[in-house]
């Protein structure tokens, strides 16, 4: 029963954040009075780029771990209400005992004293050395550190803050255990003040708490504070908050955490993926215009003679159609496909337009799996009409496994993934009741949703093909070796994985290292850039297999646009050894774990982009020809 409310309640959560996933930057904020209590929250402590500019590690770690002894409220700590989305990429935000108030500068006030035995110790510094942060919150808005763009020498703000010390040539690493809180605000009038900024400076001071009480506590000390390894350390903790007017409207508090390293980058890439695009029009056009305009005017001509001197793609019009092998499994991959298009697609749109703000943490991702789920509908739909148009006539097969082996497959891995989260300690490990909820929306919503989706589906008037099927299959005569199915999906991969790869960098940089995404606009046109190339990619290599007399187009269409997907995970791969180190099997596997279930899911999309695009250019071409 204890699984069955956490399931409910965490169902009863996915919907609570769905006004959050509609927010509107700037519509709701909250003006603060002088003297009024502003909340900081605590989040997750995650990793950065350590000295040697490497990440060593993809583990996050609660606040409020037991192994770090960072000060705690009496009691429990109060958690805040996250997003699904929030949730599952790890954040764990609760209260916090610090106490500020708006306009009330405080200058060195004692939060606790706390004693680390030196095997926590051991495990503090090893979190230093691979570069962690803290990441809290005020008033929505993360903490940050101030930083100078070298290139540009603009400053801007880096979400979160040094958990401790580790310069190159350093023997041992300063725990910070002091912070200047910088919090911007902007006034309104005499009354109300809202929050803009906010900017922490952590030091490591050796603070030494007089007679074990507070009130003369001083953080005039220039010692850093050193964890030894061997024996107990008392640690104070202590923070300073400074209030610092700002011009900056709340609407546009956020601008100063966008920051790109390098704007013409993104305009690099545009240029750059637009560039394959023309080129794969002209080849497509020159092929259209006028070698299939020139070989169906002759098809169509009354000249035997020249009839009998046909070959190519006109010689497998009695097998082009021919039902593939496995047509269920290509069914269910296509059923999937349209899926995710029509989720990345509305997502894609929803961002663009402003509706996913970054105050409200997780909505991205929330409104994907909700999206996700609610396509279910066209899963079913899609996948029940091609598979009955193949030939099948088992309803309740289809069903299941378009039901259950994308959505399953993806679920594996991650379970997987969670397993080594879990097994770290880590706080990103996704609860049970999370779980469960997910869980509960898979099968009481997405899957019966798949199921009237294919009932009517196959429903659905057939496609028929517009011409006759033979009952002999031709003979397949031998294919150059450019144009066998590794080759040539290789090929096509390359072509379609060339017009993504530098985005990819910007969402894998901002994925593994906790940067604020924000560019939709580049992301929305690069998507329609990858379906336009992936699209065009297909049906040219689909036109050179008909003309080398292989009519199997089906799945060949499906694995050579779905072949960028292997270029994806190459690229990651490359990620790896360029930017990270990580230090455990643990981080390895959650890292290629992750990997793997993003590349299966970008094959199945654009393996369905490039079959639709194939089958309305064969159906096209081949209803053309007059056929005897």
């Amino acid at each position: 029963m204890r699984f069955i409310a956490g399931a409910v309640v965490a169902l009863l959560g996915v919907f609570a954040p769905l006004a959050g996933a509609f927010y509107l930057p700037g519509i709701a904020p909250h003006d603060y009075k002088i003297g009024e209590s502003v909340e900081l929250q605590v989040n997750s402590l995650t990793p950065s780029l350590n000295a040697e500019n490497k990440l060593e590690s993809v583990l996050s770690f609660g606040f409020y771990d037991e192994r770090f002894h960072f000060c705690r409220p009496e009691g429990s700590p109060k958690a805040a209400h996250e997003s699904l989305g929030s949730i599952l990429f790890g954040d764990r935000i609760y209260g916090s005992v610090f106490d500020l108030h708006m306009l009330k500068d405080v200058s060195c006030q004692s939060l606790c004293q706390q004693t680390i035995p030196g095997k926590d110790a051991a495990f503090i510094n090893d979190k230093i050395m691979k570069g962690y942060n803290y990441n809290w919150l005020i008033d929505g808005l993360p903490a940050a550190t101030l930083k100078i763009d070298d290139r540009t020498e603009q400053q801007f703000y880096s979400v979160g803050f040094e958990l401790g010390s580790n310069q190159l040539g350093q023997l041992v690493p300063h725990f910070n255990n002091h912070y200047d809180i910088t919090v911007q605000y902007h006034t309104l009038d005499a009354v109300h003040h809202r929050v803009v900024g906010v900017i922490v400076t952590p030091m490591s001071k050796n603070t030494v708490m007089p007679n074990g009480t507070s009130s003369a506590v001083s953080c005039d000390s220039t010692e850093p504070m050193n964890l030894h390894e061997d024996k107990d350390n008392q640690v104070v903790f202590t923070y300073s908050v400074n209030w610092e007017e700002s011009d900056k409207s709340w609407a546009t508090r956020w601008d100063d955490y966008f920051h790109a390293v390098d704007p013409r980058i993104h305009w690099f890439s545009l240029i750059n993926s637009m560039v394959i695009v023309i080129f794969l029009s002209a080849m497509l056009g020159l092929i259209l215009m006028r070698t299939l305009h020139k070989d169906i005017a002759r098809y169509n001509s009354d000249d035997t003679e020249d009839l009998q001197e046909d070959f190519g793609w006109k010689l497998v019009h009695g097998d082009v159609f021919r039902p593939p092998r496995h047509f269920e499994f290509l069914a269910v991959i296509l059923g999937n496909g349209y899926q995710l298009f029509w989720m990345v697609g509305t997502t894609l749109v929803i961002a663009l337009l402003g509706f996913l703000s970054p105050s409200s943490r997780g909505s991205l991702t929330t409104a994907m799996l909700l999206l996700f789920i609610i396509y279910g509908f066209s899963a079913g739909f899609n996948s029940a009409h091609l598979y009955h148009s193949f030939g099948g006539i088992s309803l309740k097969r289809i069903i299941i496994m378009t039901a259950l082996f994308v959505p399953g497959s993806c679920w594996a891995l991650l379970m997987i993934v969670n397993l080594c989260l879990a097994a770290t300690h880590s706080s990103a490990a996704a609860p049970i009741g999370t779980l469960l909820g997910v869980m509960a929306l898979w099968f009481a919503i997405s899957i019966p949703l798949t199921v009237c989706g294919a009932y009517f589906g196959f429903r659905r008037k057939t496609i028929d093909p517009p011409v006759r099927v033979n009952q002999i299959p031709r003979q397949i005569p031998d294919q150059p070796w450019y144009l066998r199915p590794v080759p040539s999906a290789l090929m096509g991969g390359i072509l379609t994985f060339g017009a993504i790869f530098i985005e990819l960098y910007f969402i894998m940089n901002s994925i593994w290292f906790h940067k604020v995404y924000y560019v939709f606009g580049f992301l929305f046109l690069v998507f329609v850039i990858l379906v336009i190339t992936t699209a065009e990619v297909t049906v040219l290599l689909t036109y050179f297999h008909l003309c080398t007399e292989d009519y199997r187009w089906h799945w060949r269409s499906v694995y050579t646009a779905g072949a960028s997907a292997f270029y994806v995970f190459l690229y990651g791969i490359l990620f790896y050894f360029s930017r990270l180190r990580l230090a455990s099997y643990a981080s390895l596997i959650i890292y290629f774990g992750w990997m793997a279930v993003a590349c299966l899911l970008f094959f199945v999309l654009t393996g369905t982009i490039g079959f639709v695009a194939s089958h309305l250019f064969v159906r096209r071409i081949y209803s053309a020809i007059k056929i005897d």
